[in-house]
């Protein structure tokens, strides 16, 4: 690249928003489980659509690739460039405004670079909640979100990031700007267009800003911590909680024994919460808009599903500490696994009728290929997405268990495939998954998808080599 790009680039955001220094763009370079690391020409920070829109008709007219990179929170490699190192990375971190909250209208219009944590104080603010929630929720922005369509905690009463999502707006390959900021809850008129860059990783155009959908602020609510004996009586819970908990149930995440375990080993200021152990736990959360009698109805709830045999055991938060304490346990469950040596991972979803099958089935798998080997599926149960991580067996060489990191990812997904599916449930493609994608889609399906980039994007410019190799 020569130096000219550079300066042209430094003329449009300001010489003190081009980072060239290889100390200083090494956290831009590798992501956190340190999977992917790549290199960059350098990397760029504009500061409003318009930056991005003159960075990206440079980047046309001289076949600059760019890379688009939120927090740098994602975990399956899409945010970081090549390791040729011909790519400028596109940081939307100085993005972050909030440009407007319609507490009326139940809508909230930010900048790309925004973190999550920060729009959700902002709608807070405003008397609303935005309920896209994750643990990276702190770092992670908005953009990057909508790019991946994140999932969360929170999937089983809002859904995902597209499903929150109202409208955007855009720069395309070309470096021109769609504004599809709309507030409208119906708008027949076409295509939808938001929708093929939601999920769409930066591949087909940049996203800077977002309407984003509020609900109300729940007036109460009922978090659990639960022993059960199984999954097939935590799906049997999950049922029953959804007719008749009392509210609306808005979490519903399941772990087994040796995630906690985990983490009560290595997080400090945790603690066991119930009086013995048990195989598998629920952490399931409960929301209504009365302040009154949610935890007594959450309590009576319990007590039936006891008496059914679908619950061993049950604490209920009474305080707002004793609700963070209960949360830390699940939120803490990938962090720790760091420490236990070697951790091979699957994020996957299969119909919610076919997630005990599922554990079971690939338990047994991964167990037949390492023996000794440590299962540790845990997640959103109640949609279906399990995040089936696999520990090295104790005292295994690490880098020999992480060898064998494909064959485990194929025999896990052949289980996924044959129960109707996903190898991808909120994580996105990016280049960890992207040679998979032709074993899992329909050929169609896969052509439809390969004609959209070269469409948008016919120079390859954004995001190249993420999700489709083209």
């Amino acid at each position: 690249m020569s130096a000219s790009i550079l300066d042209d680039m430094a003329a449009i955001v300001g010489p003190r928003n081009i980072v060239t220094d290889a100390d200083a763009m090494v956290p831009y370079l590798k992501e956190w489980r340190d999977l992917f690391r790549g290199k960059a020409q350098a990397v760029v920070r504009p500061g409003s659509t318009a930056e991005v829109s003159e960075l990206v008709k440079l980047a046309a007219r001289t076949g600059t690739r760019l890379v688009p990179q939120g927090g740098n929170t994602g975990l399956v490699g899409g945010q970081i460039p090549t390791a040729e190192g011909r790519e400028i990375i596109l940081s939307l971190q100085r993005m972050d405004k909030v440009r407007a909250v319609d507490a009326q209208s139940d809508t909230m219009t930010v900048e790309a670079g925004l973190s999550l944590q920060k729009a959700q104080a902002a709608a807070e603010a405003a008397g609303r909640l935005f309920p896209l929630s994750l643990a990276s929720e702190g770092s992670c922005t908005i953009g990057g979100n909508l790019a991946t369509n994140a999932g969360g905690t929170a999937v089983l009463a809002y859904g995902n990031a597209r499903e929150l999502c109202m409208g955007l707006e855009v720069v395309l390959a070309d470096g021109r700007i769609w504004n599809g900021l709309r507030q409208l809850r119906k708008d027949n008129t076409g295509y939808d267009l938001k929708n093929l860059f939601i999920g769409s990783e930066g591949t087909l155009g940049i996203i800077t800003a977002a309407v984003l959908k509020l609900f109300p602020l729940p007036a109460a609510r009922a978090t659990a911590f639960l022993a059960v004996p199984g999954p097939d009586e935590a799906l049997a819970l999950l049922n029953a909680a959804k007719a008749g908990a009392g509210g609306t149930l808005t979490t519903f995440e399941i772990m087994p024994r040796i995630g906690l375990d985990f983490v009560l080993r290595h997080a400090s200021g945790t603690r066991d919460p119930l009086s013995g152990p048990s195989p598998w736990y629920v952490l399931m959360e409960v929301s209504a808009q009365s302040a009154t009698g949610l935890d007594e109805a959450v309590a009576a709830f319990l007590g039936d599903a006891m008496e059914q045999g679908l619950v061993t055991d049950a604490a209920l938060a009474g305080s707002l500490t004793q609700r963070a304490d209960f949360w830390k346990l699940r939120e803490m469950l990938s962090e720790v696994q760091t420490y236990e040596g070697g951790s091979i991972k699957h994020d996957v979803s299969v119909p919610l009728h076919a997630v005990p099958e599922f554990l079971t089935r690939a338990t047994a798998a991964v167990e037949a290929m390492v023996p000794g080997c440590r299962a540790l599926p845990f997640g959103h149960m109640g949609d279906g997405n399990i995040h089936f991580n696999v520990s090295q067996p104790i005292g295994a060489d690490k880098a020999a268990f992480l060898a064998g990191w494909s064959a485990m990812n194929e025999a896990v997904h052949a289980i996924v495939s044959e129960l109707h599916g996903s190898i991808s449930a909120e994580h996105g493609i990016g280049r960890l998954k992207r040679d998979l994608l032709p074993g899992v889609k329909d050929a169609v399906e896969l052509d439809l998808m390969k004609t959209l980039k070269t469409t948008l994007d016919p120079q390859g410019i954004l995001n190249p080599g993420a999700v489709l190799q083209i």
